[in-house]
């Protein structure tokens, strides 16, 4: 198509130049009769003969003709046998001219005018000469077209035969990816031709692809291997129950026992519901204004009774009261998320911090505790789900917290940063959206210096 589509161009041009080299050359010529004419009219009546002889003279080629003919038609002087018929009124136009000594007349280019004196004088000009010239140019072109053609058409064969290949590698590893082999990519080379960059982004497309049907096959593992435990348990207690229960009290402690067990595996079914809504981004719609110094109130009614309890001082700091934008339960789940756990691995005796601040043009929410902390090789696994360090494997829980905080933390754009060492800081920012690209707010666990 596009090959077609620049042989008419080359075609249309050349015509075009053809045309253009045609009209010069008679214009030309038909200038130079009018110069002719004007000047041999303006001359005095004793030399216009003698000017029309010196022009034939100076005519070597022959394409020249002229003729002063008195008002009778008797001709006075030039090279035409009789005076032609034609229209006097000073314009160029084609005519019939016949030289002395000849019979055939001949197609050029003349002018006629009818003098004061009732004397008619012609100029005429052969314009055989531009006509070869432009036969010449003709001729030249249509060489020039014929390769200019074949050129295209080989150039169009080739790029059609290039993409085909192209495409016929794209549909063999197409295949082979269809067919279950997600490691395959599509092939492509280092420049910027439209195949190369298609090639690219399904590439990154399929990487995407590949670690989330990796993570789906790992969390799949988790969740049966997290809900065979408890299923499992519950199996065996009702069983015993079944068998050893004498009494209607020890039915009914297996029976709770039981439940408690059933609870455990509801709990990880609903956890991992709500990761999966937030993660599709289904609360958005709910965003609005929130004051993150109300939920740190709320949050320190709930768990001061709780911090009493375990002999751990739990100290809230909302001097800094930022406004947001976000799901105000989404992020009230995220910080009751963030000081259950610090509660949870933090020793008696111990202190939880939760303070609201400014800093470096973001408003930060620190949670900060006493607790084992966090390693620095541990900073991304804990945000896996079902992840459970050695240093808290005595301490219950279903390892989905912190990943749910990360799914409510990216869904809001903000950042989610983990600081390693003794003790634990986990910080939620909220970043100035001025200048911040969304690619560099996602909810990723940042090490801090």
């Amino acid at each position: 198509m596009a090959s077609g589509s620049f042989a008419v161009f080359v075609l249309v041009l050349f015509g075009f130049i053809y045309w253009k080299t045609d009209n010069y050359l008679v214009a030309r010529s038909d200038r130079v009769v009018s110069l002719q004419l004007d000047m041999v009219s303006a001359l005095p009546t004793e030399r216009q003969v003698d000017a029309i002889y010196f022009q034939l003279a100076q005519d070597p080629r022959g394409v020249q003709f002229a003729g002063l003919f008195r008002p009778d038609g008797s001709k006075l002087a030039g090279n035409l046998a009789h005076r032609p018929g034609m229209t006097l009124d000073g314009k160029v136009r084609d005519a019939e001219l016949t030289r002395d000594g000849q019979h055939q007349a001949r197609n050029v280019r003349a002018v006629g005018r009818e003098l004061p004196n009732g004397d008619v004088l012609v100029i005429g000009r052969n314009v055989d000469e531009a006509i070869e010239l432009s036969k010449v140019v003709s001729q030249a072109l249509a060489l020039g077209l014929v390769p200019a053609l074949l050129l295209c058409l080989a150039t169009g064969v080739l790029l059609s035969m290039r993409a085909e290949q192209q495409i016929e590698r794209i549909n063999q590893r197409v295949q082979r990816i269809v067919a279950g082999n997600l490691r395959e990519r599509l092939p492509h080379r280092d420049s910027d031709d439209p195949f190369s960059k298609l090639a690219r982004i399904v590439n990154v497309m399929l990487d995407e692809i590949e670690t989330l049907v990796r993570a789906l096959a790992g969390v799949g593992n988790d969740i049966a291997h997290d809900l065979r435990t408890p299923l499992t348990r519950v199996r065996l207690m009702l069983e015993r129950g079944r068998d050893n229960a004498a009494t209607l009290e020890q039915l009914q402690t297996v029976a709770d026992k039981a439940i408690g067990g059933i609870d455990q595996s509801l709990s990880i079914t609903t956890a991992l519901l709500r990761l999966a809504e937030i993660e599709n981004s289904r609360r958005s719609a709910a965003f609005g204004k929130v004051a993150l110094a109300e939920i740190l109130r709320e949050v320190a009614d709930l768990y001061e009774p709780i911090a009493e309890a375990k002999g751990i001082a739990l100290g809230i700091d909302a001097g800094h009261a930022p406004v947001v934008e976000g799901d105000r339960d989404l992020l009230m789940e995220a910080i009751v998320n963030l000081v259950d756990n610090a509660l949870k691995f933090t020793p008696e005796g111990g202190r939880v911090d939760v303070a609201l601040l400014r800093s470096g043009g973001e408003d930060i929410l620190r949670v900060r505790d006493t607790g084992p902390g966090i390693s620095e090789e541990e900073c991304d696994a804990v945000l896996r789900r079902f992840y459970r360090s050695e240093k808290v494997q005595g301490v219950r829980g279903l390892g989905l917290g912190l990943n749910l905080v990360a799914a409510i933390v990216k869904l809001h754009e903000f950042r989610l940063t983990i600081i390693p060492g003794a003790g634990c800081v986990i910080e939620i920012a909220s970043p100035d959206r001025s200048g911040v690209r969304k690619d560099d707010i996602a909810g990723r666990p940042v090490t801090a210096e």
